[in-house]
């Protein structure tokens, strides 16, 4: 849904659509994205529109990409950890051979 608010306010219905859901389970998740913070609703008559907040998302991302570097720098780490392990591991072996 919120990927479908990327291209402008969407009506309840229209977000539904591309998902095996009812109206009122869409209006739901709807509902739950409103709490999130991540979509605004307007009402027009019947019609509920919806559109994205984007800044949460933003937020989050920013929060994500702080931990990615911090996670690169320690698989990094293991890496050079067990590689190091294996080249004195075929050192090693070379060693044992007469």
């Amino acid at each position: 849904m919120l990927r479908s608010l990327t291209g402008g306010e969407r009506n309840i219905g229209q977000l539904a659509q591309p998902f095996a859901m009812s109206f009122a389970a869409a209006s739901k998740h709807v509902k739950v994205l409103e709490s999130a913070g991540l979509v605004r609703r307007r009402v027009l008559g019947r019609t509920h529109l919806c559109r994205l907040e984007p800044k949460p998302l933003a937020v989050a991302d920013e929060w994500l990409r702080f931990y990615e570097g911090f996670w690169t720098d320690r698989l990094d780490g293991l890496d050079e950890l067990l590689r190091a392990e294996d080249r004195a591991a075929a050192h090693d072996q070379g060693r044992d051979k007469p």
